[in-house]
């Protein structure tokens, strides 16, 4: 997965202060300046899974601080080897 930030250009991780994500770390790619793709980090004994969100803020200041004014699950458990998901992924990107 580490690969899948890098490439998408992925901020690092930070703890969700919001609540909106349950205080778990997130990490979020800026599709403009209002609109971003956030990934969420699961960890449930010793696994670690991602969730994937688009949401809309009034600035990338605000991710992980306040709660969005949009947000929806795009794909839960994002696994890169599942075609459909990187899909998902690069239709919002490109």
């Amino acid at each position: 997965m580490e690969n899948v930030f890098k490439y998408y250009e992925f901020s690092d991780f930070y703890v969700d202060k919001s609540d909106t994500f349950s205080g778990e770390e997130i990490c979020y790619s800026e599709l403009n300046s209002q609109h971003f793709l956030i990934f969420k980090k699961n960890i449930l004994e010793e696994k670690v899974t991602y969730d994937l969100y688009v949401s809309k803020y009034s600035s990338k200041k605000e991710i992980g601080v306040k709660p969005p004014e949009i947000l929806e699950i795009l794909v839960k458990d994002y696994d890169k080897s599942i075609p459909e998901h990187r899909v998902v992924l690069r239709k919002y990107l490109y």
